[in-house]
């Protein structure tokens, strides 16, 4: 199989490279985390002119018509430069829940202004009780007349506090943890009802806590798909997730490799002392192991055996999970106290690739879901 790029991709990979370099140095980055949205405007408006933002969406959308591979370049990328800008959720996440589920009415509304720049998306599924369960839902959505009335609250919704759109999982019937009954609505973030509660994450990050007390929406506004659609969107979630924690793992190797050849200690490099040089070898072979996982996700990110593809895709998370866990920790190992400091970059990796495992599940999780489901390869 070819895994090179194509001359298309490379040119994706080489524009949107030359942008970060300019636009996100770190000492960039820390001031963008202390502005008001806590992510810049200007970036995202340059996202738009390079048509990432309508990336993944069919032409006929009003997007561009890529698919995982270049979702994949693009975070790789993104995760080198640890932005904070709200592509995953908006693109990735939004752009998924509407490729998928929703009217050619309503993507040929929205697409457009996503693609611009203008329309940004969250989605909110975690609750109190849920843990990494998509199926855990209280929030409800009742009938009222043609439409529906939500009730309910919604924890860490990442950059819900900026989006302008929600996409909201809510129990449309059926116990709290039924697989059935679940439904996926968008509620505009300025309905009557809606309160929103913005934070920083500990990645610098934003995020939101949402109560919805009878929010009134349209029978426009309940999606098609279900729980399915919610896995199938979190399943690709997870695919550009692997590829951003390559891109952070790829940064924080070459910022360590680095740090090992200037650093003296007792008159030499510590780079030359051979237990700090095996560490730096297993870091390259977690990056490479994490590497070719994430290739796997893109792959898999498009099969249409529901249960095939989420077996696959635990096992990018657990694999990636593990490989950017240790490091992680090894950059801040070896920088020692300075990787602990808010003013250098190798402590931020870390805190972004422990988020990265513990979204839509940490190692744990899959491994136990993975163990009940009977492993990544089913018996004949």
């Amino acid at each position: 199989m070819d895994f090179d790029l194509s001359e298309d991709q490379r040119l994706l990979q080489d524009s949107l490279g030359k942008l970060l370099k300019d636009k996100y140095g770190f000492e960039q980055r820390k001031a963008i985390i202390k502005s008001g949205a806590g992510w810049s405007r200007e970036v995202w408006a340059a996202y738009a002119e390079l048509g990432l933002l309508g990336m993944p969406f069919a032409e006929e959308d009003g997007g561009l018509g890529y698919g995982a591979v270049e979702t994949m370049i693009v975070m790789e990328q993104m995760g080198r430069a640890l932005t904070l800008e709200p592509f995953l959720t908006t693109v990735v996440m939004g752009g998924g829940f509407l490729r998928h589920g929703a009217t050619a009415a309503q993507r040929g509304a929205m697409v457009p202004e996503i693609a611009a720049g203008t329309l940004l998306l969250a989605f909110a599924h975690t609750e109190p009780q849920s843990r990494f369960d998509l199926h855990d839902v209280a929030t409800t959505a009742k009938r009222d007349g043609d439409g529906w009335v939500i009730e309910g609250r919604k924890g860490v919704v990442v950059h819900g506090d900026t989006a302008d759109q929600l996409i909201v999982t809510a129990r449309i019937s059926g116990a709290r943890r039924d697989r059935d009954g679940i439904g996926v609505f968008l509620v505009p973030a300025t309905a009557q009802g809606v309160t929103r509660r913005g934070f920083g994450t500990t990645d610098g990050q934003r995020a939101a806590d949402i109560t919805f007390d009878a929010v009134k929406v349209g029978a426009d506004a309940l999606l098609d798909g279900g729980l399915a659609l919610v896995e199938r969107v979190v399943d690709e979630t997870m695919a550009a997730l692997a590829a951003e924690a390559i891109g952070c793992m790829e940064a924080a190797k070459d910022l360590t490799v680095d740090y090992l050849k200037t650093r003296k200690q007792f008159g030499r490099p510590i780079g030359s002392f051979q237990s700090l040089q095996h560490r730096a070898a297993e870091m390259m072979v977690c990056l490479e192991q994490a590497r070719s996982m994430a290739m796997l996700a893109a792959m898999m990110a498009a099969e249409p055996d529901a249960g095939e593809r989420r077996r696959q895709m635990r096992a990018v998370k657990i694999e990636v999970g593990r490989n950017a866990r240790f490091v992680g920790q090894q950059t801040v190992q070896m920088h020692g106290g300075i990787a602990m400091t808010m003013e250098y970059a190798g402590g931020h990796y870390l805190k972004r690739l422990t988020v990265i495992e513990n979204m839509f599940g940490d190692v744990d999780h899959h491994l136990a879901a993975l163990s009940e489901e009977g492993g990544v390869f089913l018996a004949a």
